[in-house]
């Protein structure tokens, strides 16, 4: 499949609809976005490419498209362009298919086109269970990965029939299964029942509870810099900083959200990010849409952080740190470029951590996060 193929897919972006026919200024973003509207573009230089998909069949909603993609790309276009270097392309909208099963396959297979093309593919609009379809585009490539899911909920809930509720159980137990590595952040424990977790422990994936990330937020940045796939439910972030979200008054407020979505910028591995859960007909203001915006906006400035870090095998760029810990003898990276640090495995492999790993190390105690990757390994 090439590129163009994609067309039978997407329904191009309506400019006029976005901007309510005011245009853009020159220093908004909406004047740099390379976009299919008339004929579909060339995105060979783009670092980002935004796609629309406004599926939420999956959440149990009788319509089968929202116009939540445009609501997003509405305020998004508007934000001023800062980072001048980072390319953005955006193709639209998936088309919405006959039945749910159809929308998934038309997301997967754009989705696996764009990695494949090695793209960074930003999936906005569409429920949480859209994130299945993402995962589906690796296995489509035969590619084992790494996914992070930041959501309030652990979505395993077998006792309900929508598949928002409970797509996670077939990402961890389908066949053929290209699922390395799990990673949960933000969980609410009150939403949670007590053995669900037991079951995600047992697997060996790692679930973080919101209190715990909102207290040492940059502990999240070395499991999202190791992943290839990234999924964000707005049922994450509080409803005072999210009023589409009705779920819960708890959660990340906005500057917290935007955080983790640089971090999932900055990171060379991560190919894919969605964005899901944003009903527009349930949004005060355009908060929300404004909300995710700002989301987006800070995944250019992730991309724009990363383009400056050196590759490891670039041992110049890196302060190198031998140490033992546990009659375990490691070696630690701090990159001299943006100061994130990796960490050495036993089978020689670097793999992401941070600087509190390094300070358990040179305590002679073994970080959780190498005996946990080593377990793994």
């Amino acid at each position: 499949m090439s590129l163009q193929t994609l067309i039978d897919f997407l329904e191009p972006v309506n400019i006029a609809r976005i901007s309510n026919d005011e245009g853009f200024k020159d220093t908004q973003l909406g004047k740099h976005i390379t976009v299919y509207d008339e004929s579909f573009p060339d995105i060979s230089a783009a670092d980002m490419v935004l796609v629309g998909c406004g599926e939420m069949r999956g959440a149990g909603i009788q319509f089968t498209n929202t116009g939540s993609p445009d609501a997003i790309r509405a305020e998004f276009y508007k934000l001023f362009h800062w980072h001048t270097e980072v390319n953005v392309a955006d193709l639209g909208n998936v088309k919405c298919g006959a039945t749910l099963q159809d929308s998934y396959a038309a997301l997967r297979t754009v989705v696996r086109e764009l990695i494949d093309q090695k793209k960074k593919v930003i999936i906005i609009g569409g429920s949480h269970d859209n994130t299945f379809a993402q995962y589906q585009a690796y296995g489509s490539i035969d590619q084992i990965i790494d996914a992070t899911c930041v959501d309030s909920r652990i979505d395993l809930d077998m006792d309900s029939l929508v598949p928002a509720d409970n797509f996670l159980v077939e990402m961890f137990t389908g066949v053929p299964n290209h699922l390395k590595h799990y990673t949960h952040i933000g969980f609410q424990s009150y939403f949670m029942h007590p053995h669900m977790l037991e079951t995600i422990h047992k697997l060996g994936f790692d679930c973080f509870r919101v209190g715990k990330v909102k207290e040492a937020i940059e502990e999240m940045e070395p499991p999202i810099r190791n992943s290839d796939m990234f999924s964000f439910d707005m049922a994450a972030i509080q409803y005072a900083h999210a009023p589409a979200n009705h779920i819960t008054p708890n959660g990340f407020n906005g500057e917290e959200a935007c955080t983790l979505m640089q971090y999932a910028g900055m990171s060379h591995t991560c190919s894919s990010i969605g964005i899901y859960g944003y009903i527009p007909e349930q949004d005060q203001h355009e908060l929300t849409a404004k909300q995710i915006s700002h989301m987006l906006w800070y995944v250019m400035d992730g991309i724009h952080k990363g383009k400056n870090e050196a590759t490891l095998d670039n041992r110049s760029a890196f302060d190198e740190f031998t140490m033992a810990f546990a009659e375990v003898e490691t070696v630690f990276l701090r990159s001299k470029r943006t100061g994130r640090w990796w960490m050495q495995l036993h089978d020689g492999k670097y793999v992401a951590c941070s600087y509190y790993d390094y300070l358990t190390a040179s305590k002679n105690d073994i970080p959780e996060r190498w005996m946990r990757a080593v377990e793994r390994s």
